[in-house]
Formats: structure tokens, sequence, C-alpha cells
């Protein structure tokens, strides 16, 4: 460009400071802050976590109930099944003396009775 029209030097930066004007603009933005929440919303939330805390709380326990129960039956079954072997064992033990008997008896003098009638004589007295 030619210097006709005084000190371009001076002329250029305001032409510089125009268009950063025009680029950037200079905005503002609005806050809105939240209103807090009124006194019954917090009640009702209140209560309503409340509610749910106290049904969990019952369910938790009634699952406990439950599992003593469960636990009680299996103890049981157990106890069960052990006696059961111990009377089958014992049914055996049973049989097996019912016919060690009568040869145990002949062994130590047992005499079977006859059809006649028992007689018992007196002794004298001393």
């Amino acid at each position: 460009m030619a210097y006709t029209r005084g000190n371009l030097a001076v002329k250029e930066r305001a032409r510089q400071e125009q268009v950063q004007r025009q680029r950037y603009r200079e905005t503002t933005k609005v806050v809105t802050r939240r209103k807090e929440l009124p006194l019954r919303e917090k009640l009702l939330y209140l209560l309503t976590l409340v509610a749910c805390i106290v049904i969990a709380g019952m369910l938790i326990g009634r699952y406990a109930h439950i599992y003593q129960i469960n636990y009680a039956i299996n103890t049981a079954s157990k106890d069960i099944s052990k006696l059961q072997t111990n009377i089958a064992q014992l049914k055996i033990q049973k049989e097996r003396l019912e016919n060690e008997i009568v040869p145990t008896a002949k062994q130590q003098g047992y005499v079977e009775p006859t059809r006649e009638p028992i007689r018992v004589e007196k002794q004298a007295a001393k």
C-alpha cells in the first residue's frame, strides 16, 4: 500500500482492534439456582426411604428364620438316620442273642420241662 493517507501503522492497529472486537463478543450466561426441596417433599422422601429399609429388614429376618428352620431340619434328618442305623444294629444284636439263649441255657444246665406237673419237695427245717 502506498503512503497516501497518513501513518499506516496506526491505522492497521485500529483495524485489528475492530476485527478482534467483532470476533469476540462478550456474552453473559444466566445461572439459575435450583430451589431447595419443600419440607413436605423431604419428609415424603424420608418416609419412603424408611419404609424401604423396614421392608428390607423384614425380608432379611424372614430369610434368616427360614435358614434356621432348614438347618434344624438337616440336623434332625442326620440324627434320625444315625438313630435308624443304631436301631438296625440293635435288632441284629437282639436276634443273635435270642438265637444264643437256648444253647447257653442248655450249657448251664437248663432242662426243658415235661408235661408232668412240677413237684416241689419241702426240706426239713433245721
